[in-house]
């Protein structure tokens, strides 16, 4: 089994304050009727897809019955990073595998993104305090598991000075991106 994790909305209740609730409800009525395209889609090509809503910190999965978790750009979303980690390796099997990709703090408080979106600033963390949290819920990680791009849109001045002048980005720079294979102890 596969389990995909993404994050369907951050903070919606304090971007619409009185609308909220009406807004949150068509948000959720939209993302299920793409799930349940997503489910017929995959039927059609023989594929048993079972597809269900839940809380990362709270899944409705039996332990040990998950192969891989892809989890793609959500922890900067979420509040209760620890216990989201703790489910992971509850739910996979001895040496299942984890695909982690998240942006970082340095992006996530980059103006850009400050001027952009919403995001719970409080819980945003460095590269190397995401590898040190996955470790700490008990995944080991190779470090040739573990990659660093510095993608144009990630970057504070979106690689102007590269791209325009020529001046390439500093080695020792703090990583806007984390990309981990992490395999469950």
């Amino acid at each position: 089994m596969l389990m995909l994790v993404r994050s369907v909305v951050s903070r919606l209740v304090c971007r619409f304050c009185g609308r909220a609730v009406l807004e949150l409800e068509k948000l959720i009525l939209r993302h299920q009727l793409h799930l349940a395209t997503s489910s017929r889609e995959a039927a059609k090509h023989g594929l048993a897809v079972e597809l269900k809503q839940a809380s990362s910190s709270s899944l409705p999965l039996p332990a040990e019955s998950v192969d891989m978790v892809f989890c793609h750009q959500t922890f900067h979303h979420l509040i209760y990073q620890h216990d989201a980690l703790r489910e992971f390796h509850r739910v996979l099997k001895p040496n299942g595998v984890l695909l982690f990709a998240e942006s970082t703090r340095k992006y996530i408080h980059s103006w850009i993104i400050r001027m952009l979106f919403r995001h719970p600033m409080d819980v945003q963390r460095t590269a190397a305090e995401y590898l040190d949290m996955i470790r700490d819920a008990g995944f080991e990680i190779s470090p040739k598991s573990v990659s660093y791009p510095y993608l144009w849109w990630s970057r504070a001045d979106l690689a102007i000075m590269e791209r325009w002048f020529g001046i390439a980005p500093a080695a020792d720079r703090e990583e806007t991106l984390i990309n981990v294979v992490a395999v469950r102890n």
